[in-house]
């Protein structure tokens, strides 16, 4: 791992988290599961923070037990993004922990609405616009493969949402993104 997060193309560690989502239906399976889940998660907060490079977060049915790892571990040193976020009200504190939200193709989605309901309460200073190719691939391309050239779908529907001029929205997120992986970033950091 030492030598691939030394590489330049290497801005962040990650994809990684917690995912509650498939669970074994055994209690004491799903306990376990549960367990090594958060101590595996843990493991790569802290080598993130070795290293010193953001986090991509995956939280998927897991907000409560995410947000306390976050907080407890230090994971503000080095910050990241909430990858794909997940609608939680609860993450949004995070944003003071130097987090960003990832805006993805379920936004145009029309079951999105709890997403369409929470992004005006998103800091605007931690929105980024992010695919997550081949997948979620947003309307109207659903069901094709997902392409980061799409992500422009989801500049639309963010523009429409928050009253914003589509421009405004991808200097906005451009400059976020910039500002996150450079932050942290061992290259400025001359490391």
């Amino acid at each position: 791992m030492d030598e691939y997060s030394k590489h330049p193309k290497c801005i962040a560690i990650g994809e990684c988290g917690l995912d509650y989502f498939r669970l074994p239906e055994d209690e004491e399976e799903k306990k376990q599961n549960v367990e090594l889940q958060k101590k595996v998660f843990i493991s790569q907060i802290q080598y993130a923070k070795k290293v010193n490079k953001p986090l991509i977060i995956h939280v998927r049915e897991a907000s409560n037990d995410s947000r306390m790892i976050l907080e407890e571990y230090g994971a503000r040193e080095v910050g990241g993004v909430l990858h794909c976020f997940n609608a939680s009200e609860h993450l949004l504190p995070l944003s003071d922990h130097g987090f960003y939200f990832g805006i993805g193709g379920v936004l145009t989605f029309k079951n999105a609405k709890k997403l369409v309901e929470i992004l005006p309460k998103i800091p605007k200073d931690k929105l980024i616009l992010e695919t997550d190719a081949p997948y979620l691939t947003p309307h109207p391309h659903r069901g094709k493969r997902n392409e980061p050239y799409y992500t422009t779908f989801v500049a639309d529907k963010v523009a429409e949402l928050l009253e914003m001029q589509k421009q405004d929205v991808e200097d906005l997120t451009t400059t976020n993104a910039v500002r996150l992986f450079k932050e942290f970033s061992s290259i400025k950091k001359g490391a």
